[in-house]
């Protein structure tokens, strides 16, 4: 909703105070002009790109705030209930900012070169159930569920907060890669339709690889944290046969029409580029580390310069920030010191595997196959409710269960047992027939996961499907049937000395 063709001019927004609301106030990144105590009146912009880039909320709200190296930030939380820990919250979240600050302007230079913004607000819906959040150029928009939060007494670490860090941690490093560092081809918007770029895989890849690492930096989770959320990063692109099938560049290009539109299908024909963008991150940085010239934060911090040079020489303020792959590429060679157009090809536009064990191994890392559930194992993803049983939302490509012909939304209601081994199913004794409520009950009749993959047990399935009751045939093909794409993987300490010195900095 614009004035088309008067974007480039000054934008005002006046806020009224509600007639039958007295408690209610304003929180935003904005510049007010003429504002009451509340934060009701006009607020000022620019453009209508910074009335756009800047949220408010309205409502009864709690509000703390603290210094971040001098700058003035805000956090505003709506909804939370009376055991949340706002001291805690704020604690943290300076500790987030504080890292990232000096991420970007250096330790040692942190108070000189103040950041691209003079204060900077946090703005967290809770809910009972959801997540995610925006960034803008000096505030973000959060979403989090209640059990999330920071509890009063509570000194444990929960997963969900530890996961609601790394949301904060996530938004606050785009006001650096996205707000300012930005692709090229979103220096001007068509707000008539959607507008395409294939550097998503850095942006927000290597966004999603720095917003964990920062928080291991800040102190806020240790190695062993911070390397079960890595872990589960790669077994969650393993286990996405679309990485053979989309590069992350195509993934990127493709995000309107595939990635914000998924159906049951689309893990078996794209890939994420926030996950499998996160990969490639780990691997420049980790390959750059191991060859001694560089590091990936030494190549983002020159990005940045570089953006930060345009703009003290007077820049188009369309040009200010603006990169491309081809400036990507140009800083890693300087600073690598050897051409990376092998490794481009192959990581960001092939869909070959990434070195991922490899780059691990030669910073203390071992990767060991772990122990499969039925779900991974099967190439299948299922909700499980009580009362409702197993309803499959996707099967993957190359697992026993699509050779067996599941489909997506098949009811899968229980199993027939086969009886002897080797031989086709149709042509094995029947045994007794059970009702199962989730995958996991197929140990109890079938025996565990290995006894499946050396084909020492078979079953068939009893699905529903379009009002009909279907057998499904359950039996490994051989061994290579339960390849990497189904199985799962952990890591192990090989070298504490070498792993710190990539985590410490």
């Amino acid at each position: 909703m614009r004035v088309e063709g008067q974007e480039d001019q000054e934008h005002s927004l006046e806020l009224l105070v509600p007639a039958k609301v007295k408690d209610w106030k304003v929180a935003t990144g904005a510049t007010a002009v003429r504002v009451n105590k509340a934060g009701f009146g006009t607020y000022q912009f620019a453009d209508y790109a910074e009335l756009i880039d800047c949220p408010f909320e309205m409502g009864a709200f709690w509000i703390g705030q603290f210094l971040a190296h001098g700058i003035p930030h805000r956090f505003v939380v709506a909804g939370a209930s009376s055991t949340f820990d706002g001291a805690r919250l704020l604690a943290d979240t300076k500790k987030i900012c504080e890292t990232e600050i000096e991420f970007w302007h250096g330790k040692t230079r942190a108070k000189q070169q103040k950041p691209p913004f003079k204060s900077y607000v946090f703005l967290l819906n809770v809910v009972a159930d959801g997540g995610g959040g925006l960034e803008h150029r000096n505030s973000t928009a959060l979403l989090c569920k209640r059990d999330d939060l920071p509890r009063l007494g509570e000194v444990k670490q929960t997963n969900g907060y530890s996961g609601l860090l790394g949301l904060i941690s996530h938004e606050y490093f785009h006001t650096w890669n996205v707000k300012r560092l930005h692709p090229a081809d979103f220096s001007e918007f068509d707000y008539s339709q959607e507008n395409y770029t294939e550097m998503l895989w850095f942006f927000e890849g290597f966004t999603s690889y720095y917003d964990d690492l920062l928080l291991r930096r800040s102190g806020l989770i240790d190695n062993a944290q911070y390397l079960e959320v890595l872990c589960k990063t790669v077994n969650h692109v393993w286990q996405t046969p679309g990485r053979k099938v989309q590069s992350v560049a195509q993934a990127s290009f493709d995000a309107w029409i595939k990635y914000y539109r998924p159906e049951p299908n689309t893990p078996n024909t794209t890939v994420s580029y926030y996950t499998k963008g996160a990969l490639v991150a780990l691997c420049f940085d980790l390959t750059l580390r191991h060859e001694g010239k560089s590091s990936l934060d030494d190549v983002m911090q020159a990005l940045w310069m570089k953006s930060h040079n345009q703009a003290s020489k007077g820049a188009t303020k369309s040009a200010k920030g603006a990169i491309t792959e081809r400036d990507f590429v140009q800083v890693l060679e300087e600073l690598g010191g050897r051409s990376y157009k092998k490794e481009i090809a192959a990581w960001v536009h092939g869909t070959d595997e990434l070195p991922v064990q490899k780059c691990l191994e030669l910073h203390g890392i071992k990767l060991q196959k772990a122990s499969a559930t039925w779900q991974q194992l099967l190439g299948l993803r299922v909700t499980e409710k009580a009362g409702e049983g197993v309803q499959v939302k996707t099967v993957l490509s190359g697992g026993a269960a699509e050779t067996a012909g599941f489909a997506p939304g098949d009811e899968w209601i229980g199993i027939e047992l086969l009886k002897g081994k080797g031989s086709s199913a149709s042509s094995q004794t029947n045994q007794p027939s059970w009702r199962i409520h989730k995958l996991d009950d197929l140990t109890l009749y079938v025996g565990d996961v290995s006894k499946f993959v050396s084909q020492a047990a078979s079953f068939s399935a009893l699905v529903a499907r379009d009002m009909k009751l279907i057998k499904l045939p359950m039996q490994m093909k051989n061994k290579k049937q339960a390849s990497e794409d189904h199985l799962i993987w952990r890591f192990e300490i090989q070298d504490s000395k070498r792993l710190q010195q990539w985590l410490a900095n």
